[in-house]
Order: structure tokens, then sequence, then C-alpha cells
């Protein structure tokens, strides 16, 4: 019986890791030319805190109607890739811009590198092994965070992705095209920047939304 279920848990195994390349095979992934670059201590330290403990995300707005307004927006937008998955929609897009905002980053920037990234597919895995949404390199969690953690859970993926690109914009003195190039692994080439500026205004320029409130049509500017 034991033999038997060994031989099940091989099985579920493999079949799992040929589901990952056959993801990985049909998913662009631009990070994974990422090398890992030593870190100072108090970077190191900062960065480590940062991808700890993460808080159970919720949206994060001036008002309920600007979050409102925004979701359904997002959520239209999403359906590119999800499809009519409204739970799941509602799931990433909260988490999305929950950590982009935590890490002072605009979330449809973080939307726009995602959809370069791995076009939403949470399970994709580059042939170097970068991983899930955002594509982290599995070095970061030696040098910042926890093996134990998994870049498969979104928010988890999300909290490295957008700590790591906060981190390298900083590091560029605020040059948010030099930030995403570092990410990719292409400092000094524009070609990345332009890919994600490119499926930002493809997909995730904000505009003001118009909706019903009180029987009234009301236009509602969420960017602001």
């Amino acid at each position: 019986m034991l033999k038997g279920a060994l031989n099940h848990n091989s099985l579920v195994i493999a079949i799992k890791i040929v589901a990952l390349l056959i993801w990985s095979s049909i998913t662009n992934v631009y990070a994974a030319t990422q090398v890992m670059e030593p870190l100072a201590d108090d970077v190191q330290t900062s960065l480590h805190n940062q991808v700890l403990n993460p808080i159970r995300p919720h949206l994060v707005f001036s008002s309920k109607d600007k979050a409102n307004a925004w979701l359904k927006d997002m959520s239209n937008r999403l359906s590119k890739w999800l499809k009519d998955d409204e739970y799941l929609k509602t799931g990433y897009l909260t988490a999305i811009q929950y950590e982009a905002a935590r890490a002072n980053l605009d979330p449809q920037l973080i939307l726009s590198l995602i959809t370069v990234e791995s076009r939403f597919n949470n399970f994709a895995v580059s042939p170097v092994g970068a991983t899930g949404l955002m594509q982290i390199m599995p070095f970061w969690q030696l040098q910042i965070g926890d093996p134990e953690q998994s870049l498969f859970n979104v928010q988890t993926n999300l909290r490295y992705g957008c700590t790591i690109l906060r981190y390298y914009i900083q590091k560029e003195n605020g040059n948010v095209d030099r930030g995403l190039a570092r990410y990719n692994g292409s400092i000094g080439k524009s070609w990345y920047p332009e890919l994600v500026w490119q499926a930002y205004h493809s997909y995730w320029q904000p505009y003001p939304v118009m909706t019903m409130k009180n029987g009234k049509l009301v236009t509602i500017d969420y960017t602001n």
C-alpha cells in the first residue's frame, strides 16, 4: 500500500512538473535574466522586513466609490486574460492594488509588468526558475525572504515583486525606466521598459468612469 501511495505521489508530482513546463513554454517570461548581486546589510534587512508578515490585502483609495470604480473597470479589462472568473479577478486585483500602494508604486504599472511577464498566469515558470505573476527569481528568497515561502502564492509573489521593483527604482534615483530595466536584468537597454509601457497604454491606462449613483449618472476619477 505504501509503495502504491508513493507511486501515486510521484505521478502527481510528475504531472505538476509537466504542467508547469507547458505553461512556461507558452508564456512570455522576461525577468529570468536577473542576477544575484550583493546587498548592503541595511538594504538586505530593510527588504527582508518588507517581504515578511503580509497583511490581508484590501483596496487603498480615498473613498469607497473610487475603489469600487477602479475594481469594476480593471475587472472588465482583466477579462482578456482571466475570462469570467469574478472571484479570481477580484482577488488578483485587490492584492495587486494593495501591494503596489504599499510599495508606493502605480498599480497600473504593476498590471502592465504582469501583462508582459506572465499574462496573469500565476503558475508561469521560466526555464531558469523565475516564478509566478511577477516572475520572481528564487535567489531573492535566499537574500531577503524565507525559502519556505511559496512564490506561487499570489500575495507573496506580489510582495516580492513590488518590493524588488521599488528597490531598483530607488537605486536608479527614481528613474522608472531604468528600474524596469534592472528588474528585467537588461540595464542600459530600452526594449523591456518599452514593452511594459506598451502594455500600459494598450490595456491599463486609467480613465475616469461613469456609473450610476442614487439614480444619477456620475463620473468618478479614481486616479486622484
